[in-house]
């Protein structure tokens, strides 16, 4: 059994107050995370929420990457790595 697995059975098997102590736990971990991890990373996250946020840079380069999946947008499509550099030699 995996790990989480393996948590998930012990979390299942407590009392509900203590399940939302656990829930409790995580979110502080979570938060923890936030503060001492990574400071790049932590500068894109809601010091409250931890929800990731980025600049509008960023969020217009994910809309257009939607919209090539979308095919709204044409896109070069590669089948392999070598496909793609040899793309990028010509």
């Amino acid at each position: 059994m995996a790990s989480a697995e393996m948590l998930v059975k012990e979390i299942n098997s407590l009392p509900a107050y203590r399940i939302a102590q656990v829930f409790d736990f995580v979110e502080f971990i979570k938060q923890k995370e936030v503060q001492e991890g990574c400071p790049i990373c932590a500068r894109h996250r809601d010091p409250e929420t931890g929800e990731l946020r980025f600049n509008a840079e960023t969020i217009s380069a994910f809309e257009e990457g939607d919209a090539m999946l979308r095919g709204e947008i044409p896109a070069k499509r590669f089948n392999s790595l070598e496909e793609m550099l040899a793309d990028l030699d010509e």
